[in-house]
């Protein structure tokens, strides 16, 4: 296999041919040509890696040609070959996209390292766009699930605030999504192109959280072989994320308190100050008012981050997104396992609606995670719906918990328990839908004339369940 497909232009017939020779020698695929026109014809017709254009050509010059390349697919280097090897004509053809240039005469060996080293330049730059398009999709904000009115609040609050360079504090229960939110807040911003940088407090002891955040110098502590830059100085530009900010001890805090203020810092062990551009965003899922009435979290520091406040419901709050979710990684895991899983059945999405989620929008992740891996049908059943939510030792054998939350419902008449337990599913299943009866009664796998007999036997009114658009303080 070819290791790249070269087009090659060059008005001397014979130093073209010898060029194609060497190159073919070298295992790539050559395309030799002498004029400007049959150059730019075959470039438009056929994929090539990279170009070698001779600069004086006979109707135009190499640089104008590939100008005109650029025009075509911007991302193909072309490789410059003069025989009037002056400093300007070089600058010249670099300044207006040359990868590089050779003067004639030049031996084999130069021109292959030159191409070689473009090539790996070039799949590098490949790679590198495809992780940011791919981290683009992922955490752009536009692509985040939210159905429910809560969080599409959330969102508009972000568009808003995202090119802003304010401290953004994020409170919210463990898997909500905090860190998800940062990287869109990030990634909407204009630092969106620079360093986004994260940090969970609470994975570090306290000897080790300063010098991460800030570094140190050598020999500032036994262990110490070398400077080292800290995630503030790594985030210079760019965004630094710092997690679970609630567990940060007290001596850290007041470090971080001037680092904000000043926005410039001292490494461990060192004698100068380091100056940073860096917006700052944290998150917890600690009550950081209440730390601060017991000592355990600064004020200054509590006032300082809570400039731009977020706060991300339980999903139990927003029971619309589950469903959407539920969809979402179902097509996910199916898509990296293999599995041609096409949805869930009613009755799972019941089990679904059900649960109150503790563990929020990771718990459910976990949950149709495990129920991918381990149908064997092609629709997502209850059970294993129930299984994924349960603990190691629950799917080893022991009481679901689920069915534990039911028990206190034995007491109750069989028919209590059961209209107790209808009733509740209809108030999630509307809320889910906002009111719309026909995707309730789709849901719950009810015919609609039945579906509102039920509502009917409950006196529940679908209109309650309309939501308005949410209107948002400014």
């Amino acid at each position: 296999m070819a290791k790249g497909n070269i087009l090659v232009v060059d008005d001397n017939p014979n130093l073209l041919e010898l060029i194609k020779m060497r190159l073919e020698a070298a295992d790539y695929e050559i395309t030799a040509l002498g004029e400007e026109d049959q150059a730019l014809s075959a470039f438009k017709d056929k994929a090539f890696d990279l170009c070698v254009v001779d600069l004086m050509l006979a109707q135009s010059d190499g640089i104008t040609l590939m100008e005109q390349f650029r025009l075509i697919h911007p991302d193909i280097p072309t490789i410059i070959l003069t025989a009037h090897g002056t400093i300007e004509n070089a600058v010249e053809a670099m300044r207006r996209g040359a990868y590089s240039y050779l003067t004639k005469p030049f031996e084999p060996t130069d021109l292959l390292l030159q191409i070689e080293r473009a090539l790996e330049n070039r799949n590098l730059n490949s790679e590198i766009k495809r992780l940011k398009d791919m981290l683009h999709e992922r955490f752009d904000f536009t692509n985040i699930i939210a159905r429910s009115g809560k969080m599409r609040a959330i969102l508009d609050v972000v568009t808003r605030i995202a090119k802003l360079d304010s401290t953004v504090y994020i409170h919210g229960e463990s898997g909500t999504g905090k860190e998800l939110v940062a990287k869109a807040i990030h990634l909407a911003s204009d630092r969106k192109d620079t360093t986004f940088v994260a940090l969970n407090c609470a994975a570090l002891p306290e000897t080790l959280l300063e010098s991460e955040l800030f570094g140190h110098e050598k020999g500032a502590f036994t262990g110490a072989v070398r400077s080292t830059k800290g995630l503030f100085t790594q985030a210079h530009g760019g965004t630094l994320f710092l997690d679970e900010i609630g567990d940060m001890p007290l001596a850290t805090q007041s470090k971080l308190l001037r680092a904000l203020q000043e926005r410039q810092f001292y490494p461990v062990g060192g004698e100068s100050p380091v100056e940073v551009d860096v917006r700052v965003i944290v998150a917890t899922n600690k009550d950081l008012a209440e730390l601060v009435k017991k000592g355990l979290f600064r004020d200054d520091l509590y006032y300082r981050i809570h400039v731009i406040p977020i706060y991300l419901p339980p999903l139990r709050e927003r029971k619309e997104d589950i469903l959407p979710l539920a969809e979402h990684f179902l097509k996910k895991y199916s898509q990296q396992m293999k599995r041609d899983v096409k949805g869930l059945t009613p009755e799972a999405v019941r089990a679904l609606m059900l649960h109150n989620w503790p563990g929020n929008v990771r718990e459910l992740e976990n949950t149709i995670e495990y129920a991918v891996a381990m149908t064997q049908k092609d629709m997502v059943t209850d059970d294993y719906v129930i299984q994924g939510k349960q603990s190691p030792a629950e799917r080893a054998g022991g009481f679901p918990s689920d069915h534990a939350e039911l028990s206190a419902d034995v007491l109750k008449s069989l028919k209590d328990a059961r209209d107790a337990f209808e009733r509740d599913y209809l108030v999630k299943v509307l809320s889910m839908t906002e009111g719309n009866v026909s995707q309730a009664a789709k849901l719950a796998g009810k015919y609609r004339a039945d579906f509102y007999d039920l509502l009917k036997k409950h006196d529940l009114k679908a209109d309650e369940f309309k939501r308005t658009k949410p209107s948002y303080q400014h």
